[in-house]
Order: C-alpha cells, then sequence, then structure tokens
C-alpha cells in the first residue's frame, strides 16, 4: 500500500473516531459500547496508520 494510501485511510479513521462521538453527543447515534469501542478503535488506528504512512512517505523521499 503506498504511503499517501495509509495516510489518507489514516484521515479518514481519524474523521469517523471525531463524527462518532460528536452524534453521540448530539443523541443522533445511540451510545452503545461497541459504538464507543469502535470510535476509539478508529482513532487509535487513524493515528497509527497516519504515521506508518508519514514514515513510509518520508523514507521513500531519501
Amino acid at each position: 500500500m503506498s504511503p499517501l494510501t495509509l495516510i489518507l485511510v489514516g484521515f479518514l479513521l481519524m474523521v469517523l473516531g471525531i463524527l462518532l462521538p460528536l452524534g453521540m453527543m448530539l443523541d443522533v447515534v445511540p451510545a452503545t459500547f461497541a459504538l464507543c469501542f469502535l470510535a476509539f478503535a478508529a482513532s487509535v488506528a487513524g493515528v497509527f496508520m497516519g504515521i506508518v504512512g508519514a514514515s513510509r512517505y518520508v523514507a521513500r523521499r531519501r
């Protein structure tokens, strides 16, 4: 997978990790344990994928 794809997927996961709790706070989405865990997991996976993508991008440019 290319580094830019990893960064993009990481960004989308981070956005999902922000929008899900926002929807729970506004009572648009019910706040269940599974959705709370999914939001947390998406946020952590997004950060991890973004860091891996950025490091691969820098390594490829050197």
